[in-house]
Parts: C-alpha cells; structure tokens; sequence
C-alpha cells in the first residue's frame, strides 16, 4: 500500500495566541487544541509535517530574561530552542489526543544561515508582544522597534535560511508514519564557522524555513495557515480584493508587505517554482477547503 503524500504546514502564531490575547498558557493551549483539530482533519489524507510560529512566546521570554538583572540575558537562538519545546509540546499533546493511536514526535531543529546574510545588519522580524506608542520609552533602549498595524513591536533580525540540518530524520520518522513537529519559530539559527556550527542571535522567518523543508523533504504541498483568509491585493483599501488561484510567476510579479504577506508569498511562489508542487495560503479554519480549492489562495506552477 502506498504512503499519503507529504504536505508541510506553517501554523501562523494567531493559532497559537490571537492577536490582541494575554500571553497565558491556558488562552495557548485552548487554540492549539483548535488548530489540533483542524491539522487532525488534514492527516486523513496527508503525511503531515508541522511547522509553527513563535514571535509572542520568544518575545515573552526575552521580557522574562530581563527581570533577572544579575543573569546577562540569553541570546535569542536558545530562546528559540526554549521555545520549540514550550510549543511542540502543547501541540504533541493536542494531536496525540485527537488521533489516538497516531505517532507524533516533536524534533528541536537547527537551520544553517548565512554570517554575512545582510540581515544581520537590518532587523525586520516581530517578535512579543503589541505596545502602544505611550509604552515605548519604557522598553529596552537597545531594541529595535517598528510599527506593527496600529501598535509596535520589536523587531530582530532574519536571516534566510540555507539548509535544514535534521531534514534526514524528519523524512525517516515521515516513512514510519510519524506526524512530525519541527522548525518551531523558524528553526534555531546556526552558522558553520571552521566546520562547528555555533547558534546566532536571530529568528528565522518559519513560512522560509517551512518551504525549504518542503523543498528537501520532495514534499507534494505546502500550506500556510494565518490569521487572513487569503492573499489580497489593495489589501485594506475599498479596491481590496482575494486572489484564489493563481501562478507563481503572476504572484511574484505582486507586491506585498515585509512584514506580513511578504515571506509567505515567497515561501510559496519559491516552493512551486522549484518542486512544481503546489501552495496554498489562508486561515486555519479552512485547512480542508483550502486544499480543495474551496477557499484561500492557492499557487501553482506555470
């Protein structure tokens, strides 16, 4: 009998923590079980590996290393680590209780980046929390800080990821039929220096780190699942309009914000290109739709 295909599935943050909601375990693992449904649906048909966000759990814990003023703060690749083990585990649980009987294994995973990646130089990933405009003197004066819709967070930087270092074992617990959980927040960031990798202050863009897993896995689908229920161009003006079905060359040729639609339309369009498999983007609660071509933003090749 032949395996289901493999679909990689980047689960924005919102799934984890809506915008707007207190950063408390319970609210976190109230949605996770929401998303756990939903991911549970999609295993039916897939071979599932699960990519997700960390930007409000890395930012929660970079606040919390603050508060101890005799201890120099950890660099962001181990909060990173940190928070891969915080997130997967709530999430293995959730789909261990919605499909009994189903292995699903939760891997810390590195992701080899670039030293002299420009990034370095020019943080532009949220991560934290939202603040108003009257709370930003009280925040650390060596943060970066940029707008964020009508709010701010800070922002780090990120690097494009080149490599994923456990893919290997990702694609072996894939032929044992494990539903995997992996990259958390992009993956930790590492770079090769005389043959050691060593991790580096950076968070990974996880809709990048989940196309190029798609990409060294052969995997036949890539779905990134957010808080929009598509890709709008005119995006917040009366002109805004859902764009359903498209190619990768005719979406590339669109421009998106950085900071939001931008990495998850590369994700996408570079994945297709590559492959000739097919992406998809919209919200998590139309996982199943989206795949059938019922709802979202589905890119395919030329």
């Amino acid at each position: 009998m032949s395996q289901k295909p493999i679909l990689i599935v980047a689960l924005g943050g919102n799934a984890l923590l809506k915008r707007g909601q207190p950063l408390e375990a319970h609210l976190q693992q109230q949605n996770i079980e929401l998303a756990a449904q939903q991911l549970a649906a999609l295993s039916q048909d897939w071979r599932i590996v699960l990519v997700h966000g960390n930007g409000p759990q890395v930012g929660l814990l970079a606040l919390q290393n603050e508060a101890y003023h005799d201890t120099r703060p950890y660099p962001l690749d181990i909060l990173v680590a940190e928070t891969q083990g915080m997130i997967g585990y709530l999430l293995q649980q959730a789909l261990q209780n919605c499909l009994p009987g189903q292995s699903v294994t939760c891997l810390l995973t590195q992701v080899l980046t670039d030293s002299d990646d420009p990034a370095y130089l020019s943080p532009s990933k949220y991560i934290g929390p939202i603040y108003s405009r009257e709370a930003l003197q009280h925040l650390d004066p060596t943060w970066h800080i940029k707008a964020d819709g009508d709010y701010f967070r800070r922002v780090v930087a990120s690097p494009q990821p080149k490599k994923i270092l456990e893919a290997s074992a990702i694609f072996d617990l894939l032929h044992h039929d494990h539903l995997v959980i992996c990259c958390g927040g992009g993956g930790v960031p590492v770079v090769e220096q005389d043959s050691r990798l060593q991790g580096i202050p950076a968070v990974v863009d996880k809709d990048l780190a989940a196309a190029l897993l798609a990409e060294q896995l052969q995997a036949d689908a890539l779905l990134i699942l957010t808080d929009a229920d598509a890709v709008y161009i005119n995006w917040n003006t009366p002109r805004q309009t859902a764009l359903r079905d498209i190619t990768a060359r005719e979406l590339k040729a669109l421009s998106f914000d950085k900071g939001s639609m931008g990495p998850k339309v590369q994700a996408c369009c570079t994945f297709v290109e590559k492959t000739q498999g097919i992406a998809a983007i919209g919200a998590l609660e139309d996982a199943l739709d989206i795949l059938r071509g019922q709802q979202g933003t589905r890119i395919h090749p030329q």
